[in-house]
């Protein structure tokens, strides 16, 4: 059974190359290696084959659908100039796109993230299939607020953005109200607030009672389980979507079961990797909305999209998973 490292190579989508042939690139895992004139010249390549039909779920305060994975830029976007980098990004968008997936979250504090998304977002022309989200972050006052939003859209070349959290409960009363303002001006359509570890949780909850946001996001793994106690209810009862971010608690499972066999019942769930069924762990609570792993490889993108499809764990699975990570 293939494994994260090992997973099926890229392949050609006919259909999919031609809708998306301006998410141009040469990439570095291709086996012909691009000269530096072709990879400048952002040079059209097919996205990674993608089969089957990624589940949405609906935001609560709108009903409007979107599909349960995502995809973040922590770490995976901070190339600036890195042209090798980011012809294996190119590939990496065009293989999220051709599969139908639409949330990408980036903040402007991952250095150069938003400016590299922004440049591949606008040259492979498909702002208008996505669905971004960025954040007010480490920013105290309205003003600073304001201006840094100003200067996210500016590095992600759009005029407005799908949603706008507020990082890390940072400023939060203040950043919260700046963010519904930009809301009713049209420049957002959805508020968010995040966080990314297990003892912030308290906090969020208080946030969420008071503020009744539409997103929240936070961590969420089978080792790291809090939310299912207060958030994920909460949640639940108050009408706000949940993302997930470090379902891989940042690589570490992926590498702690890398050359372990897959249990055989993963075929049951359509899963043929660790990366799958821990994707399908985070994605198996009907609150959870949207799982936003990040990559900088195309094969891992593929990998993740497939988590996306057939069914989700049921409890007796969930427990097999969390013992074999253990």
């Amino acid at each position: 059974m293939a494994n994260r490292r090992d997973f099926l190579t890229t392949a050609t989508l006919a259909a999919a190359g031609v809708a998306l042939a301006p998410l141009a690139a040469c990439s570095r895992e291709q086996s012909q290696p691009a000269s530096p004139a072709t990879a400048t010249a952002s040079a059209p390549v097919a996205p990674a084959a993608f089969s089957g039909t990624l589940l949405t779920r609906a935001i609560p305060s709108t009903g409007e659908k979107i599909p349960v994975i995502g995809m973040g830029t922590s770490g995976s976007f901070e190339v600036e100039g890195d042209v090798d980098a980011r012809a294996s990004l190119r590939e990496v968008l065009a293989t999220f796109v051709a599969a139908g997936a639409k949330l990408i979250d980036t903040a402007p504090t991952y250095s150069s993230a938003e400016d590299v998304l922004g440049d591949l977002v606008a040259e492979s022309k498909v702002r208008e299939r996505l669905f971004l989200a960025t954040k007010l972050s480490g920013v105290t006052g309205r003003n600073e607020g304001l201006a840094q939003f100003q200067d996210s859209l500016r590095r992600l070349k759009t005029d407005k953005v799908e949603l706008l959290q507020v990082h890390n409960l940072r400023d939060t009363d203040t950043q919260i109200a700046l963010a519904r303002e930009l809301k009713q001006q049209g420049k957002i359509r959805y508020t968010g607030l995040t966080h990314y570890r297990e003892d912030g949780q308290a906090q969020l909850a208080q946030e969420m009672r008071k503020h009744k946001p539409d997103f929240i996001q936070i961590n969420y793994s089978p080792v790291s389980r809090g939310i299912e106690q207060t958030i994920l209810p909460m949640a639940r009862d108050l009408g706000i979507a949940v993302m997930i971010n470090r379902a891989f608690e940042d690589g570490r499972l992926i590498s702690q079961v890398r050359d372990k066999p897959l249990p055989t019942w993963a075929k049951d769930v359509g899963a043929d990797s660790w990366a799958q069924l821990i994707l399908k762990f985070v994605l198996s609570p009907e609150a959870v909305t949207v799982v936003i792993p990040a990559t900088s490889k195309p094969r891992h993108q593929l990998d993740n999209l497939k988590a996306g499809t057939g069914p989700m764990l049921d409890d007796k699975q969930r427990a097999a998973l969390v013992a074999a990570l253990g």
